[in-house]
């Protein structure tokens, strides 16, 4: 005759003592309070419950929200808060090319003294043409860019296109000069940006 030995280990959850076998193949939970080393045993749950009250407690329903209101009023939900803006943003689209480079620069965190060093820099340069051309040195638009063609990386319509110059212009400035105002002191310096 095979013997098998079995061990219990017995581990406690929140009074809910689980039972597993060990060296067997089964493995069970018991459920009731867990008795300590040294307490005395538990009687409420060794005898069955009657029908009449296993009916009750299957046929427990959740209490209606509305009982429940009292005894946690619902909290007033928070107004959203809605950014304010003391100044409005004009669109890019309107206006000739000084005043869209204007709000640009501006919102690349340039200064209004910036914008001084641009306007002079880009009247002595174009005009402020789109259109403009340098016949002897290739250079076009607004920003006067050698060869025009570099400011396609900027949008396919760099010949026509104020807002695609000026982004161009000022990338380049911003990359190789720093500022409008370094820019423009090696315009003066130099005689080219």
């Amino acid at each position: 005759m095979l013997e098998r030995h079995v061990v219990l280990h017995r581990t406690t959850f929140r009074g809910i003592s689980a039972v597993t076998v060990v060296g067997g193949v089964m493995a069970a939970a018991l459920v009731g309070p867990a008795i300590a080393d040294g307490a005395e045993p538990d009687h409420r749950f060794t005898t069955a419950m009657p029908s009449a009250a296993q009916q009750a407690v299957m046929d427990w329903q959740l209490p209606n929200a509305r009982y429940l209101a009292h005894v946690h009023p619902p909290k007033p939900r928070p107004k959203p808060t809605v950014a304010s803006r003391t100044t409005t943003r004009a669109p890019l689209t309107t206006g000739d090319p000084r005043s869209i480079a204007h709000a640009m620069l501006l919102r690349q965190g340039f200064s209004e003294g910036e914008w001084t060093c641009l306007e002079a820099l880009w009247t002595r340069e174009s005009s402020w043409s789109i259109y403009a051309s340098n016949a002897s040195s290739g250079a076009y638009g607004i920003p006067q860019a050698l060869p025009g063609e570099k400011m396609a990386a900027f949008g396919s319509d760099w010949r026509t296109n104020p807002i695609t110059q000026i982004s161009w212009g000022l990338w380049y400035i911003r990359a190789s000069y720093g500022s409008p105002c370094g820019a423009l002191a090696h315009e003066n310096g130099s005689g080219y940006y």
